[in-house]
């Protein structure tokens, strides 16, 4: 008898200590315990650490609490521009509510890609190329609320959506680097022709200075001289200015015009003329006056001779 009562109760410990450690859970503390009773949902929600279930009556479903970073896979779509291009992404979120985590939602991690997935689509045609490129903050902003609508009744809150990287194909990247490059070379343009109207301007400003004071400009030249001579080059370029000309002109003595008109040649159109004064004219034939007719007879005309030349 004795025998058989140890056996029954070691027996009895036995399917006790089985049963306390089938019953025993440890939640951790960044879980928390949801229990299903006969499939009905417990209304308390198992906080961290020891707790019991019924083992057989009673399902303990763990739900991790962290914030759980899931990258979006890239995906392909057309912009609002017919730009084809490939964007992936990386979302954060969380589990809030963990009673409907595990009820509402079959896998809330898996429903959470998909919406993923199927709004940053939704977002890629209707934006533009340059909004994805440079205005990824308000993007961001609208893909986060396109998740976290259909999340907030799964018991997941989204913390924040980022847009990693915008694929684009080779063709469209050549056809923004020329574009990038025109515009840069059209603003230095732009640069340029303002300093060359400053320059102009200071120019103007010197010049108007210096014809009051010929003197500064040939100051000005030996600063120049002196600015290339410290290059010791082997060859110099003077320029030689024509205000430079004009002043030594007029520090000379001006010549009377009375000079002017004797150190002038005689024009050579006279020449011919006192050539002819000089040689001898024949003197003029003058006819002499014809003789009245006499009345017996037709009338006689006569011819004086002409004179003899000298």
């Amino acid at each position: 008898m004795v025998q058989e009562l140890m056996v029954a109760v070691v027996a009895v410990a036995s399917v006790g200590a089985v049963y306390v450690a089938a019953a025993a859970k440890v939640v951790k503390q960044y879980e928390r315990g949801v229990v299903l009773r006969l499939g009905r949902l417990r209304n308390d929600v198992r906080g961290p650490g020891f707790t019991m279930v019924l083992p057989g009556i009673e399902r303990l479903h763990k739900v991790n609490m962290q914030i759980v970073t899931m990258p979006v896979p890239a995906q392909d779509g057309i912009t609002r521009d017919n730009v084809t291009v490939r964007v992936d992404a990386v979302i954060y979120f969380k589990v809030v509510d963990a009673a409907s985590a595990v009820v509402e939602v079959e896998d809330y991690r898996f429903a959470v890609s998909q919406m993923a997935q199927t709004s940053l689509r939704s977002i890629i045609g209707k934006s533009d190329l340059d909004d994805l490129l440079s205005n990824r903050e308000k993007l961001n902003q609208g893909l986060e609320l396109m998740i976290d609508s259909p999340a907030v009744g799964w018991g997941v809150q989204i913390d924040r959506v980022e847009i990693k990287d915008v694929s684009l194909p080779e063709t469209m990247k050549r056809s923004m680097a020329r574009q990038a490059e025109a515009d840069r070379e059209r603003r230095a343009r732009v640069i340029n022709a303002d300093a060359e109207l400053q320059a102009s301007k200071k120019l103007a400003e010197a010049a108007k200075e210096m014809s009051s004071q010929p003197a500064a400009l040939q100051l000005r030249l030996l600063q120049t001289v002196v600015a290339v001579a410290a290059e010791k080059n082997s060859t110099l370029v003077l320029p030689f200015p024509v205000e430079l000309l004009r002043f030594l002109e007029r520090a000379q003595q001006p010549v009377s015009t009375q000079q002017q008109a004797q150190l002038q040649p005689q024009p050579q159109q006279q020449q011919p003329e006192q050539q002819s004064s000089q040689q001898p004219q024949p003197p003029p034939v003058t006819p002499a006056p014809a003789a009245a007719p006499t009345p017996s007879g037709p009338a006689r005309v006569t011819r004086s001779k002409p004179l003899a030349r000298h």
